[in-house]
């Protein structure tokens, strides 16, 4: 791509938000695939709330079994500190898909992989049960008028995709390039984005590999763009290397982050060198 095509003041930036900590209730749940789950949680502790970018994630606190609430930490300049005699609850980090202040909701997507406590409660989930909510802590905001924005990732991804596609401005030019266990998984977007969508089914195989070799055979558009990766830890290392050093595009123009790690949990890693 040529270097006269790619402008200097277009300039992701981070801000920090002061962190909160709330208890809020579920207000409605509805599978969005057999795999994906939509939550929606309100309450008066949500007044206030920040998100100001599509890749932001909060940490859901979990009741512990037998608990109708979750005990939540006190920030102190030493770190959370729990309450003594409860049980420390489990914790994850979650996208917020979308917050509406006016409803002072929050909505968060879970994809039902497994038995971790995040999937488990979700499988569970109903009207009026409790779930602690802290953060964000801070939003990576990048500019709305890159020539064109592509979205590579797995079913976790698809939240934050989703939001993205929602916030871009209309004639905007998108690529989605995602990977999904199989057809019944694919989901409709609301977007005013100009976009192309490249659907990839793993029907048992394992995860990744058809991300890179979709991504290595991707067209990508001229001018100046912008790549949002999102997966396995592996898949988003590698996918990085291949768009930077096979692809060529510029570092500051591709963000990938882990949103898990095969054999490990609570994973949620960045990678920008």
């Amino acid at each position: 791509m040529s270097q006269s095509l790619q402008r200097t003041d277009r300039v992701a930036r981070r801000v920090r938000h002061e962190v909160k900590r709330r208890m809020l209730q579920v207000r409605d749940v509805h599978p969005l695939t057999p795999k994906m789950l939509r939550v929606t949680l309100a309450g008066d502790d949500l007044t206030g709330f920040v998100s100001a970018a599509h890749d932001d994630h909060v940490k859901l606190f979990f009741p512990p079994p037998g608990e109708e609430k979750p005990a939540m930490p006190t920030l102190t300049p030493n770190g959370p500190v729990y309450p003594d005699g409860m049980p420390r609850p489990a914790a994850r980090d979650y996208t917020p898909r979308r917050y509406d202040a006016a409803a002072n909701t929050l909505i968060i997507d879970f994809v039902l992989h497994g038995d971790g406590p995040a999937a488990s409660w979700a499988a569970q989930a109903r009207p009026d049960q409790f779930l602690g909510v802290g953060g964000p802590r801070g939003s990576f905001i990048v500019p709305d008028d890159f020539d064109w924005y592509a979205f590579v990732g797995d079913e976790t991804a698809l939240p934050a995709i989703g939001r993205r596609l929602e916030e871009l401005p209309a004639g905007t030019r998108a690529i989605i390039v995602a990977e999904v266990a199989d057809a019944g998984e694919r989901q409709n977007f609301v977007t005013r984005a100009n976009l192309e969508t490249h659907w990839l089914y793993r029907d048992g195989a394992g995860p990744g590999t058809l991300l890179r070799d979709a991504t290595a055979q991707l067209k990508l558009p001229g001018g100046d763009g912008y790549t949002w990766v999102a997966a396995e830890a592996a898949t988003a290392k590698a996918l990085r290397r291949l768009l930077v050093e096979e692809r060529g595009l510029r570092k500051d123009r591709v963000k990938a982050a882990a949103y898990w790690k095969q054999g490990a949990v609570a994973v949620h890693e960045t990678y920008d060198d």
